[in-house]
């Protein structure tokens, strides 16, 4: 596992902290995972997806934000720039205002977005 690269965003006074991994297995997400819980216990979300490419395998958790408006936006920007063997992860601190599906959604995929920027 090696970080390659992290960033930090304000949305509506949620802060979301997101890192970029080059990873081999699901026993490095796993590994990866347990270090940011241990890092930043009072996070209200760890999102993240990955993708292998052998064998194949990609993921998606929202990790308690509505269905589909965290994990599945990271992993559509890993599939858009057909990256594989990559993991982000993003932690996010709630604010006090909600974003909304749709604001969530845009400020996970800015996050995935920024990382992958070559």
């Amino acid at each position: 596992m090696k970080l390659i690269k992290s960033i930090e965003l304000i949305e509506k006074k949620s802060r979301f902290i997101g890192f970029l991994i080059e990873c081999n297995n699901s026993e490095e997400i796993k590994n990866f995972c347990d270090e940011l819980k241990q890092q930043h216990k009072k996070a209200t979300h760890i999102c993240y997806s990955y993708r292998f490419k052998v064998p194949f395998a990609e993921k998606a958790v929202d990790d308690g934000e509505p269905s589909g408006t965290a994990g599945r936006p990271i992993l559509n920007v890993l599939q858009k720039k057909d990256l594989y063997n990559y993991a982000i992860f993003i932690v996010r601190y709630f604010g006090g205002i909600k974003l909304g599906a749709g604001g969530l959604v845009r400020t996970y995929s800015k996050v995935a977005s920024e990382l992958t920027k070559t």
